[in-house]
Order: structure tokens, then C-alpha cells, then sequence
């Protein structure tokens, strides 16, 4: 199932995505709190403006260097844990929205990643139950500030700046994600080819640990971490991420 978020020039709503991409149907309130009914109405998504399919509550956990490939790009060693930051949820945008380029950096990376939205309250969870405390799956590009990461010697503000977290184009629900494709193409050039099947710690792993430190709340994302091939962006450039079996992020990238 993909539940995506998305407005016809009025509030926002939510819908379900069919297997081609093409429809949405429509359906009642928010899938995180309320059961899953029909509208009856149909939109063709070309027709609609798709938003970041969920708004975290709470809270973005980012996970540092969860590939080996890129943790040895940037010159770092892999962590013994899983390197935990938080993204303020003011970060997150939808599908061809704008990341905005602020005055403060001359170094603006992309970083494809694999999201986990989460479904419901949890703490504590054990990797054997992480299934459960999962709605699903998107897409996301942790855009960083690499210069400002560096200088601060922490990652809030590198990664926290309004329009830094792009989440979409919609939240599949069933899939398996121990071995999916990450690509990342920057004006049709691609520039970062991975698999989820490299990652140093998987999701149920992150999903228990970051639980262990954090109580996570419905609608919470975990950014799992990017492959090898992070760098620089341009004002005017674009930026689009793919993951199988999910779809593709596109976004334009603006100077403030």
C-alpha cells in the first residue's frame, strides 16, 4: 500500500497510490490515527500537488556513516554504534519543493537515503519487533551544510536548516527492504549508486536502538543512512533520488 499526502489547491489530504504511480483514492483523515476508509473520489497524480507524505510530530533521527563506502569518502571511520543526530521537523519539505541554499554555506552536499516512518508509540523495541512499530518506507535526501558540519563539530544546524530534509513522493507499506537500490542523479548525471543490503546497521537494528534513546511517537523518521557518492549541489541544479520499490524524490535547489 502507498499512502501519499497531497493537496488540490485546498487542505491537505491523504490518499492511496496505485501500483502504476498514476491515481490517488482518496480517503478519510490522517492513516497515523484514523482507519483507512474511501472517500470515493479519484485524482490522477499528475492533476495534484504532492506534499512530504508525513510531518514528523517529534521529531527526524538521522543516522551518520551507516555505509562503510561513504563513511571511508569523508575521511571517518565507521562508528562502533549507530551515530544519532536529530533534524527539527521545520526541515521537512514534500516532492518538487525547493531546497532553499542558505547565506551561511558555500557547500551544500545531497545524501540519498532510505526513511522508516513509524506507526505507532513505542520505546524499548527489541529488533525482532521493529516490524510492528513500522508504517512504512520513503524516500529522503539529508542535505548538509558539509562546511558548516565541519566548523560547528556537530550536526545541528549543518542538517537542521528549513528545506534540508526532502521526504516522498509517498510512504509504501509493505516492502522489504534488506537489499533495495539507492540512486541519486543530479541534473541526469548519476552520482550515487547503492543498496540498502550495505548498510552497516539495518533497519530493525536502528529502529531498536534509536527507541532505546528516544520514545518515538507515530509519524517519527529515521534516515538510515547514505551510500558512497555525496557532493556539492548549485543553485539550479536538481537533485532526484531513487529507491526500488518505493519511487523518486525530485527536488530543485535555490540560493536563499
Amino acid at each position: 500500500m502507498r499512502i501519499a499526502r497531497f493537496t488540490t489547491g485546498e487542505d491537505p489530504a491523504y490518499g492511496l497510490v496505485d501500483g502504476a504511480g498514476e491515481k490517488i483514492a482518496g480517503i478519510t483523515g490522517d492513516p497515523l490515527y484514523t482507519k483507512i476508509e474511501l472517500t470515493g473520489q479519484t485524482y490522477a497524480v499528475d492533476d495534484v500537488r504532492l506534499l512530504a507524505p508525513v510531518i514528523p510530530r517529534s521529531k527526524v533521527i538521522g543516522v551518520g556513516r551507516n555505509y562503510a563506502d561513504h563513511a571511508a569518502e569523508m575521511g571517518g571511520e565507521v562508528p562502533a554504534e549507530p551515530l544519532l543526530f536529530l533534524i527539527p521537523n521545520t526541515a521537512v519539505i514534500g516532492p518538487g519543493d525547493p531546497v532553499v541554499m542558505p547565506p551561511q554555506s558555500d557547500n551544500v552536499h545531497y545524501e540519498g537515503e532510505l526513511a522508516v516512518v513509524i506507526g505507532r508509540v513505542c520505546k524499548d523495541v527489541e529488533p525482532e519487533d521493529a516490524a510492528k512499530v513500522i508504517l512504512g518506507y520513503t524516500v529522503a535526501n539529508d542535505v548538509t551544510a558539509r562546511d558548516l558540519q565541519k566548523s560547528d563539530g556537530q550536526w545541528a544546524r549543518a542538517k537542521g536548516f528549513d528545506t534540508f530534509c526532502p521526504l516522498g513522493p509517498w510512504i509504501e507499506t509493505d516492502l522489504d527492504v534488506g537489499d533495495l537500490r539507492i540512486t541519486t542523479h543530479l541534473d541526469d548525471e548519476p552520482v550515487q549508486d547503492g543498496t540498502t543490503a550495505d548498510m552497516i546497521h539495518g533497519v530493525a537494528a536502528l529502529v531498536s536502538y534509536v527507541s532505546k534513546a528516544f520514545t518515538l511517537l507515530p509519524g517519527d523518521v529515521i534516515l538510515t543512512g547514505t551510500p558512497a557518492g555525496v557532493g556539492p549541489v548549485q543553485p539550479g541544479q536538481r537533485v532526484e533520488v531513487e529507491i526500488e520499490g518505493i519511487g523518486v524524490l525530485t527536488n530543485p535547489f535555490v540560493r536563499h
